[in-house]
């Protein structure tokens, strides 16, 4: 065995631990860092941007709805995960409802657990996100906080969402077809002769709420206000935006399509198997390579309708072309997002659009667990009171014809629970 020289063995000295520890050092500075960023903890809080008209009920709201002008809600990806973490479990009935063309309707029904502050009976009729029903967290969250408030709350089961459910027909729900959340409010307003109603969408559900509203003046009927949170307007326009790298959007985009590839997939039998059927194997087959919800849309969601093309589809299932007929009619309307064009003044709209927040996120509290009750889920709650208020006492506000509203300040202001 040839014998190793000296010299040639080379040990390692003190210096190359210090090496690692400055590693180890950069390493958790470099994450902090990315922390710091992503939870936007350097970032200034501000209030919402508002639009609006000068009105006095535009006055009469930013005094009893003081969460559209306060300062300081922040959301990030990791929010969105930790914020949930006690969620809620509220106790309702399920109904079902056949359609016209063999599909069975969803929406679950949420008794309120007190007496709404007006002494009215007040019904939200809740239209979920993409895929969304009532068993998601934030929809619990939300309905359990408006129960508390006196709210009885009816919230549709998107079409193919409830993994238990099978379809009946071959048709999934689709971004602005509004037939089963029409057929939640006719039976509502059946079952509950009395009741008003609070219209609230989040998401896709915002532009299926909005799309209702405006496809027939008769659906307006005993609607107080429509709250639509984190909606786009046009399909067309937002698909280019949501396609981009910025703010990860196109990643958002990708984990979006995926969870639709699976929901589609989890029906395939039923999507199939009905003579009636427009979706073939050979979509399926697409489906797979699907990257993007305007893949899905192109190769199967456009089809449950009969759209020529995926353009046709987002022109036809988009609010754009039937909100002006809705906000002429309606007493107000909250987002927190508008992406067709800049919002215009309008008497009895209002936009908030705010700083920090994600989709449907609005976290607040501490810095790693955040309170499940969220400022999106107060501010909702809070602002429908206020309109449930003002509207019990409209005729006396109306006739003042002036923006000097005390007197409709003394006969609405009540306590508003935030």
């Amino acid at each position: 065995m040839a014998n190793v020289e000296e010299g040639s063995v080379h040990t390692f000295g003190p210096e190359l631990p210090a090496i690692f520890d400055g590693m180890k050092l950069a390493a958790v500075a470099t994450l902090l860092y990315i922390i710091v960023r992503c939870l936007n903890l350097k970032s200034p809080t501000a209030p919402p941007k508002i639009t609006y008209q000068d009105t006095p009920l535009s006055h009469y709201l930013f005094i009893s709805c003081p969460l559209l002008t306060k300062d300081g809600h922040l959301q990030t990806v990791l929010y969105g995960k930790l914020g949930r973490v006690n969620t809620p479990i509220p106790c309702g009935v399920r109904k079902f409802l056949p359609m016209q063309d063999g599909a069975t309707a969803t929406f679950d029904l949420f008794e309120p657990l007190g007496d709404h502050s007006t002494g009215d009976d007040i019904t939200m009729v809740i239209c979920p996100g993409i895929g969304n029903h009532s068993e998601k967290s934030y929809i619990r969250t939300f309905v359990d906080h408006s129960q508390r408030q006196g709210y009885r709350c009816a919230v549709l089961n998107h079409l193919g969402a409830l993994p238990n459910v099978e379809l009946t027909s071959p048709r999934m729900f689709t971004y602005g077809c509004t037939w089963e959340f029409a057929a939640m409010v006719n039976y509502i307003k059946q079952a509950c002769p009395q009741t008003l109603l609070v219209v609230v969408g989040f998401s896709l559900g915002g532009n299926i709420v909005c799309k209702y509203l405006g496809e027939n003046c008769q659906n307006q009927d005993r609607v107080l206000c429509c709250i639509s949170v984190c909606q786009g307007y046009s399909a067309l326009s937002a698909q280019e935006t949501f396609l981009q790298w910025d703010q990860c959007r196109r990643v958002y985009n990708f984990l979006l399509a995926d969870k639709m590839k699976q929901l589609i997939l989890s029906h395939r039998s039923s999507l199939l198997g009905m003579n009636s059927s427009n979706i073939g194997d050979a979509d399926l087959s697409r489906l797979y390579t699907a990257t993007s919800l305007m893949q899905i849309d192109e190769n199967v969601m456009r089809k449950f309708h009969g759209y020529s093309s995926v353009k046709e589809y987002y022109e036809k299932e988009s609010c754009v072309h039937y909100i002006h007929k809705a906000l002429t009619s309606l007493v107000d309307h909250l987002t927190s997002e508008y992406l067709s064009s800049s919002p215009e003044k309008k008497p009895n709209v209002i936009f908030a659009l705010t700083q920090h927040g994600g989709h449907l996120g609005f976290f607040e509290g501490a810095v790693l667990f955040p309170q499940p009750l969220t400022w999106m889920d107060k501010v909702i709650v809070e602002y429908s009171d206020a309109i449930c208020h003002w509207a019990k006492n409209r005729p006396a506000c109306q006739d003042s014809g002036h923006l000097d509203i005390s007197s409709c300040q003394q006969n609405t202001r009540v306590p508003l629970n935030g």
